[in-house]
């Protein structure tokens, strides 16, 4: 039981350390704030993840205490960071930052134009 219980916790934490590094590639690498923030919400929210469900089974099956605020910090977690980027990028779009000359469409102008017009 002790080898399938390590191998268990090794794995989650060894994928959130790939989700990790997946996150700094992708931040120091990508064109603009866009695709940054894209990358470091998504990505290091299953990074950190990962890595506090290999805290929880470690301290559940090895250490035999079942951490309520470890559960809690990973709900907090996954509902909060996504969200915190897309604010982010809203914000950033709001505020003038103009995307990189590959971008495709601009789903969001349509949108931002009419809200304009509504509020004269």
């Amino acid at each position: 039981m002790t080898v399938i219980t390590n191998t268990l916790i090794v794995a989650t934490i060894g994928i959130g350390l790939i989700f990790t590094v997946v996150t700094v590639i992708g931040v120091i690498r990508l064109p603009d704030v866009y695709t940054r923030a894209h990358a470091a919400s998504k990505s290091a929210t299953l990074g950190v993840l990962s890595i506090l469900v290999g805290v929880f089974f470690h301290f559940w099956l090895n250490e035999g205490h079942f951490s309520i605020k470890i559960l809690l910090g990973i709900l907090f977690l996954f509902i909060t960071a996504p969200i915190g980027g897309h604010l982010m990028s809203r914000a950033a779009y709001m505020s003038g930052v103009k995307p990189t000359k590959h971008t495709v469409g601009d789903d969001l102008a349509e949108v931002v134009e009419q809200a304009k017009k509504e509020k004269l």
